[in-house]
């Protein structure tokens, strides 16, 4: 787990760089995303008892992911290498988390952070269960958002110019099936989902 979570680190260090190099000391609130993005885990699960819903499991671990992003990126610190700083998320990691349902356990993710401006690991492992995701999966699906991240970035996300809709489909859809083909254990799997990413892009130009 500590090898998985020092890699994911470096990878949304290195995210995060290419968005301002200087992120660090910057001091994003980060915390106001990731209760935002509880809110729109919640809108994808579905909360309204006045009407039909049927929760959408592949966006609400997207929006998981995305959560785990921010809350990654909420412990860095200035000179604290990344190795320490997952050996502190693994030491907060609960080896039992409670179990909650997916809306009790967004709000827990949510209630802590925009109360106390922090992100609560503890908390977040119940949302992951809740999601019917584990620590694997966690990994998996972080390496392909944060591959898919890179490539909003190469193809004009901050400009404006980058298509998000790709023949009608959301990009995270297609980064989910094309993820499917990938060995996330590879040591070239973020390039070869690149390239895959690339490929499907141009084609639907």
């Amino acid at each position: 787990m500590q090898e998985a979570l020092t890699t994911m680190l470096r990878m949304q260090d290195r995210m995060n760089t290419r968005v301002h190099p200087e992120w660090i000391s910057q001091h994003f609130a980060w915390h106001r995303a990731i209760w935002v993005e509880c809110a729109e885990l919640v809108d994808h699960h579905g909360y309204k008892w006045w009407k039909h819903q049927t929760p959408d499991l592949e966006q609400v671990q997207l929006e998981v992911i995305d959560i785990w992003h921010f809350g990654m990126s909420a412990y860095f610190r200035e000179g604290i290498a990344v190795e320490q700083l997952a050996q502190e998320i693994m030491a907060l990691w609960p080896s039992n988390p409670p179990e909650l349902g997916v809306l009790e356990a967004a709000e827990a993710v949510a209630a802590v952070a925009a109360g106390e401006a922090r992100f609560c690991v503890a908390a977040f492992a119940s949302l992951l269960s809740a999601a019917a995701l584990d620590f694997p999966g966690l990994y998996r699906q972080y390496l392909g958002k944060n591959v898919l991240n890179f490539f909003r970035q190469d193809h004009g996300y901050k400009e404006g110019s980058y298509r998000k809709l790709w023949d009608g489909r959301e990009d995270n859809e297609h980064l989910m099936e094309l993820l499917m083909d990938i060995d996330t254990s590879d040591a070239d799997a973020e390039n070869q989902l690149y390239q895959s990413l690339a490929a499907r892009y141009a084609a639907t130009a």
